[in-house]
């Protein structure tokens, strides 16, 4: 069997590479390419960010929500093992960390943003460490309102056996930890670091919340794959959305300027107190407004307003069960095909 495998390979043709043979036209080839995407940088119509401002770094924001997650739930994420001794010396840490990183941030997207709108940039450093003492100075709120939606999740799921599980493991809490984050820094007029924020938790989670939305306390998303919540919606407190469900604006009018003519007017649905929504529900426009106390059903698609205390729901569909090619069985009976 061997002598037979070492006849066949003494057959085989021979390796004819040779090394840089074809190395020269390669180079060649690679240089025209190179220069085809420097000379594509001073095309107007393509998207670069030469010779501008430094930009704010995504890397860092994220590490930035990693220093914020251990801050607001302290002894979950990062160095576990607090004790009262301890909390003191450690959270102190992690917020002069967050200070730097944060305020660095904010002054290169402030700065960035000045010279996008071809404005005079003063002060955008000293503004970022202000920015960031101001958010700071917001942490013990956003404690507050997070130990309620971690409530909400909890009475909200009977699945869930213990606080602690939901803020693990639960991605809706971590959408709206996320949210929370980045609408402080949204209402500063703090540019491109909220969108950063929100869009690495859509990414995680498949739950979309744009940080210029308004959300109330005991917010509970549960499952969230597929939630989306538009920047102008209005949410009050106590209320429950399943998966899927949409929140949104009406179709953006076809041209160049169909969505600017729409951007900074309500476009979105406002939810108000206590209202649960169920699974792939999608209630769009500026103009809907869901009464309090309201359910809407799964799949409902609505684009006008509910009174408060009111059900919505869409028909049960006729299920039709085939059984063979010439019948069919249907909930109200047999029928011939």
């Amino acid at each position: 069997m061997t002598d037979r495998l070492d006849a066949d390979l003494s057959h085989e043709s021979v390796c004819e590479f040779e090394e840089d043979a074809v190395l020269p036209i390669q180079e060649e080839r690679l240089k025209d390419a190179i220069e085809a995407m420097v000379a594509s940088c001073s095309d107007e119509k393509t998207i670069n960010h030469v010779g501008a401002a430094l930009i704010p770094s995504k890397t860092e924001i994220i590490n930035i929500l990693g220093i914020l997650q251990d801050l607001l739930f302290p002894g979950f994420f990062g160095r576990q093992e607090l004790s009262p001794a301890t909390v003191a010396y450690h959270l102190g840490e992690e917020m002069i960390k967050l200070y730097e990183m944060l305020s660095a941030q904010i002054s290169r997207s402030i700065r960035h943003e000045c010279r996008r709108m071809d404005s005079l940039c003063v002060r955008c450093v000293q503004k970022g460490w202000e920015e960031a003492l101001l958010f700071i100075e917001k942490l013990p709120a956003l404690r507050g309102l997070l130990a309620r939606d971690v409530k909400a999740h909890y009475d909200g799921d009977p699945a869930s056996k213990s606080l602690d599980e939901i803020v693990f493991c639960y991605p809706g809490l971590y959408a709206i930890f996320v949210y929370r984050v980045a609408h402080e820094l949204f209402i500063r007029n703090i540019p491109l670091m909220p969108r950063i924020m929100t869009e690495h938790a859509h990414s995680l989670t498949g739950i979309d919340i744009h940080p210029g939305a308004t959300i109330g306390t005991d917010f509970f998303i549960d499952h969230g794959t597929g939630v989306v919540v538009g920047e102008t919606t209005t949410i009050g407190n106590r209320v429950r959305i399943y998966q899927g469900v949409t929140l949104g604006a009406l179709s953006v009018p076809r041209g160049s300027e169909g969505g600017n003519a729409l951007r900074g007017r309500k476009r979105h649905p406002t939810i108000e107190d206590d209202v649960t929504i169920y699974a792939q529900a999608t209630i769009l426009g500026g103009e809907a407004v869901i009464g309090a106390r309201s359910v809407i059903g799964g799949n409902v698609w609505l684009t006008s307003s509910v009174a408060p205390d009111t059900t919505v729901l869409i028909e049960t569909p006729r299920h039709v069960f085939r059984e063979d090619r010439n019948r069919v069985v249907s909930s109200e009976g047999p029928d011939e095909v």
